[in-house]
């Protein structure tokens, strides 16, 4: 979130928890570093992400307006013009296409040698997880169903990476009550996967009444496997 939305809070003598993802927080810090307080060593920061997404907008509002420039795809990273080309960083929203994001840092490193970046980008790891196992699932299916909300980045990004990777169709379902059944006309082969931020029950409930309605053959793919947690916000540790 915004600085400003703690500092409102304490005004109003609100009680507020910082929910930011601690991978989010590590680019909120790398920002901070680049800029270094205005002093002699800062520099710009070319933020890639998408406007208007909530975890952009809280990545920018970490530090003064004009001390970040969003770069939204390629076409604005062959054309950004920066005061000083030689006092660049650049970070990147958690959930973006990884294929994508690479495109638009290959750009910017080619035009601007000495801009600094992470040492790896910082897209989400269940984020570049899942788009891994659904390049390797889509081009088998018919159709890849993407269980995710819609205002959701990683889980539009899935839905975008199975039709480029080869799926017949891909299409972003919230819920089991928001499938239209007659999608699966004709489907031989179908891939489901999930945003890193729906719940497997979702999965689970969408899969048992498909198996009220047809007779499934159900094959797991695993690409990798998933142990990382975080600890609460302190208030609920």
């Amino acid at each position: 979130m915004p600085k400003t939305v703690p500092v409102e809070a304490e005004r109003r003598n609100l009680l507020y928890l910082d929910a930011t993802c601690p991978l989010v927080s590590k680019v909120h810090r790398e920002a901070e570093r680049h800029y270094a307080a205005g002093g002699p060593d800062s520099r710009h920061i070319l933020m890639i992400g998408h406007a208007g997404h909530p975890e952009v907008v809280g990545t920018m509002g970490q530090l003064p307006p004009g001390a970040m420039t969003l770069i939204n795809d390629a076409e604005e990273a062959r054309t950004v013009q920066p005061e000083d080309p030689a006092r660049l960083a650049f970070i990147t929203q958690t959930t973006l296409s990884v294929d994508d994001t690479a495109e638009i840092v290959d750009i910017l490193r080619t035009r601007f040698p000495l801009i600094e970046g992470p040492k790896r980008e910082d897209i989400c790891y269940a984020t570049t997880n899942r788009q891994e196992a659904v390049k390797d699932i889509a081009p088998e299916c018919d159709l890849v169903i993407v269980i995710g909300s819609p205002n959701s980045s990683n889980s539009q990004r899935l839905r975008e990476v199975a039709e480029r990777s080869g799926a017949g169709r891909a299409l972003l379902v919230p819920r089991l009550d928001s499938l239209d059944w007659s999608v699966l006309e004709g489907v031989s082969t179908l891939g489901i996967t999930a945003g890193a931020s729906a719940p497997e029950a979702l999965v689970q409930e969408m899969l048992a009444e498909m198996a009220k309605r047809y007779t499934l053959c159900i094959e797991e793919r695993i690409v990798k496997e998933e142990n990382v947690t975080f600890r609460l916000p302190a208030p609920l540790g």
